[in-house]
């Protein structure tokens, strides 16, 4: 074997390798609940976006993976500084806790920041837009929404729609 192709064979091995620790990191995959702590989830994963303290000293912090990205995930570290759990965050199950009558910040705290992008006002009807890209479970891009009054913050109505930002408007498939 020559040692132009065994340099590459280890280059692509280097390569492969820190693809995979960052793939992990980005969703935390390599925690673990109940021994990782607070600071091991900020090393892997990041600066949280936002991040919230219960009265009872646990904390809650939000991980947007964008802007073109389908997915947020929220850390749970309990009191004692220990991870409780990494939920994903953009699905059907949690849509559904966002209700008409919710303030701003109950959303935050359901679904993370939308994208800055896919944030609009409409003047003459007073409401705020906020959406957040995600994969659909027939593996394509779309849009939940939420519309807020604009003077009061809350929530007025949800709704989702695809992403026709594809090719010739076509509804991109996840992961392309």
């Amino acid at each position: 074997m020559d040692s132009n192709s065994s340099v590459g064979r280890r280059g692509l091995l280097v390569f492969s390798t820190l693809l995979v620790v960052a793939c992990a990191g980005y969703s935390g995959a390599n925690l673990k609940p109940g021994v990782s702590t607070l600071p091991e989830v900020v090393a892997s994963m990041g600066q949280p976006a936002m991040s919230w303290t219960n009265p009872d000293g646990s904390e809650q912090l939000a991980y947007p993976r964008g802007p073109g990205g389908t997915q947020t995930f929220m850390a749970y570290v309990g009191p004692d500084g220990k991870l409780q759990r990494i939920e994903k965050v953009l699905n059907q199950e949690h849509f559904a806790r966002v209700r008409p009558g919710m303030s701003k910040d109950e959303v935050l705290r359901i679904l993370g920041p939308s994208g800055s992008l896919w944030t609009q006002f409409y003047a003459r009807s007073n409401q705020l837009a906020w959406s957040w890209l995600f994969c659909n479970s027939w593996n394509a891009e779309e849009f939940f929404d939420v519309m807020f009054d604009a003077s009061t913050g809350i929530v007025h109505s949800t709704g989702q729609h695809p992403n026709l930002a594809g090719p010739d408007g076509v509804q991109p498939r996840c992961g392309q």
